[in-house]
Order: structure tokens, then sequence, then C-alpha cells
């Protein structure tokens, strides 16, 4: 399917509306308890059921608008219902939790494995969004190899240590704040390599 234009407010919509919607849900509903066939099931596991058909509906959408999914939409949903599903299966929360993880984890090695060949997959992915020198990539990718395994240790720590509530607040605004204040933060690379004006 060709590539059409779609507002970007109306992507950003569809990218972060499940993760927004399984915030507020979850507020409704953490101190409820529902049963199903003799088992009981906390607000936070009914949650994350309800978010699973979310976000590939979500997904669905964004492709039918647009006619293209990026491979990372892609395995975050494939990790979304790997770890939801066992999530609702077991009745154990822990499985969702750890989703993050597994996401930053493997962005951190996908990035880690091109550096070790001299390569910038980051630039393979945004390439046309940031046109810069291989230098440039190449100190973008290592810091951002780094910072997703940062990520992931910090998911790791928080829903080890801390409360299921903590944990909702922390990945709904602080995982996705962090990345949005990263690239802020890498604006003097960007700019130190740009070629956009030579383009």
């Amino acid at each position: 399917m060709a590539h059409r234009n779609a507002p970007q407010w109306l992507k950003t919509g569809l990218e972060l509306g499940p993760v927004i919607g399984f915030f507020i849900a979850y507020l409704y509903l953490k101190d409820e308890v529902f049963t199903f066939g003799g088992t009981d099931y906390d607000g936070f596991i009914i949650v994350t059921a309800g978010f699973i058909p979310v976000i590939l509906a979500s997904m669905g959408l964004l492709w039918w608008l647009t006619g293209h999914i990026s491979r990372m939409q892609i395995v975050t949903a494939v990790l979304v219902v790997v770890f939801g599903g066992l999530t609702v299966w077991l009745n154990d929360d822990r499985f969702i939790k750890m989703k993050p993880t597994m996401v930053y984890l493997l962005l951190g090695g996908v990035l880690a494995i091109g550096l070790l060949r001299g390569q910038s997959y980051l630039r393979v992915v945004m390439g046309e969004l940031l046109p810069m020198e291989h230098e440039g990539w190449m100190i973008l990718t290592k810091r951002m190899t780094a910072f997703f395994f940062l990520l992931a240790a910090s998911n790791e720590i928080v829903w080890r240590t801390q409360t299921t509530e903590f944990w909702v607040y922390f990945e709904t605004f602080v995982l996705t704040g962090a990345l949005f204040f990263f690239f802020i933060a890498q604006a003097g690379v960007i700019q130190k390599y740009s070629t956009a004006e030579e383009e």
C-alpha cells in the first residue's frame, strides 16, 4: 500500500491515545475487583485486557490512514499482545510491567549491533527527518543506545520496587517524557552535523 499523508496531530493522537486511555481507565478502575469464572481480577488486569484490542485498533487505523506502520510499532504491538496476554491469562501484572523493559532492551540491542558494525541503524529509520553527517549519526546513536538501556534499567527498578499506581504514572509520563526531552537535549549535535542546508 502506498504511503498517504495524514495530519501529524492525528498520527500522534493514534500513537499516544491508547497509552493515555490506559492511564485514564486505570484511574477509574484501579480499586475495583471483577469476578469472571470464579476468578477475581483487579482493575489493572481488566484495563490491560482492554488495552490490547485498543492499541491493535489504533495501529490498524494508522495503517489504513497512512498506508505505513514502522517496524518499531509492529514490535511494540506484538510485545503488548504477548505480555498483556500473559498478564490477563495468568492474572499476574508483572508481565505487562516488563513490556517497556523488553522494548527498550530490544531497541538498545539493535542499535548496539549496528554500532559494532560501524553503522547507525538510527539513521536508517530517521535519516529523512534529520539529514546529518555520518559522524553525527554515530554520536547520536551511541547516546541513544545508552539511553535505551538506562530506560530499561529504570523500568525494572521502578516496577520491582514501587506500587502499581506509581509504575503507571512512571510509564505514562516519565518514560514518554524522557524520550521527548532526550531529543531536545541532542539539538547541539543535530545542529552541528546537520547537512540540511547542503541538501
